[in-house]
């Protein structure tokens, strides 16, 4: 096992923390059927991005802010099956509250409420789509996030699922873990990811004392370092 230090974490919500993929298919599923697109192409496009985003490549010519809002109002309606994933409490519960942060594409009233369905704590700090003007795979979401907790995003680590918030993370100049939860490994490899693992059970944090570096290690057991990962930020995100 590798031992690494950080100063802090930043998480992506969907995905790293909480499992809401059968909600976000079943939304924009829907949505993607009252408009004539391919349901399929629209869901993988929203994946990791702001749906503003989403809205804005496939309706160029609609009220945007209006469509959004009819997305995310069927979002937070749509709570079943939103529950954390493994690993996910065992992990935030041991960091500092200064320590981490969530940095999400969803909008804050949907971030709240998806926390409080899967029943994980609510970090002080949450950088949301609200927050900030350009979306994942633009670093401002992560760079944003590190300065609010008052740390260099190259001390942070970044965990994300989706190859658009990986790059995220990698032009932040953070380095970032990747979950297999909605992308493929050569999608995430493309993506620039620094480690590629299963999920948060993959994460063993060590004893740490206030105001000093925060060491873990990444478990072998399906866990995978990527090589050469300052090639990385390419691909057609």
């Amino acid at each position: 096992m590798e031992r690494i230090g950080c100063n802090a974490f930043l998480f992506d919500l969907d995905g790293v923390l909480i499992d809401s993929t059968p909600a976000v298919i079943r939304v924009w599923h829907r949505w993607a059927l009252e408009h004539g697109f391919d349901p399929q192409d629209v869901i993988r496009r929203a994946h990791g991005r702001p749906s503003l985003t989403t809205i804005r490549e496939l309706l160029p010519d609609a009220n945007h802010d209006c469509e959004n809002r009819i997305v995310e109002r069927a979002e937070i309606e749509d709570m079943e099956g939103v529950v954390p994933l493994p690993g996910a409490r065992e992990l935030v519960e041991r960091l500092p509250d200064e320590r981490w942060a969530i940095v999400t594409s969803g909008t804050r009233p949907l971030a709240e409420a998806r926390l409080r369905a899967s029943g994980l704590p609510r970090p002080s700090h949450i950088v949301t789509a609200t927050d900030i003007a350009h979306g994942k795979p633009h670093p401002e979401p992560y760079l944003k996030g590190a300065a609010i907790l008052g740390f260099p995003a190259e001390s942070c680590i970044v965990m994300e699922d989706a190859p658009a918030g990986v790059v995220s993370g990698k032009k932040s100049c953070a380095r970032v873990i990747a979950v297999r939860t909605t992308a493929p490994d050569p999608e995430l490899h493309d993506a620039g990811a620094d480690w590629i693992v299963d999920d948060c059970r993959a994460i063993s944090l060590l004893e740490f004392s206030s105001g000093h570096e925060l060491a873990f290690f990444i478990k072998n057991d399906g866990a995978e370092k990527v090589s050469s990962p300052a090639e990385a930020v390419r691909g057609n995100y």
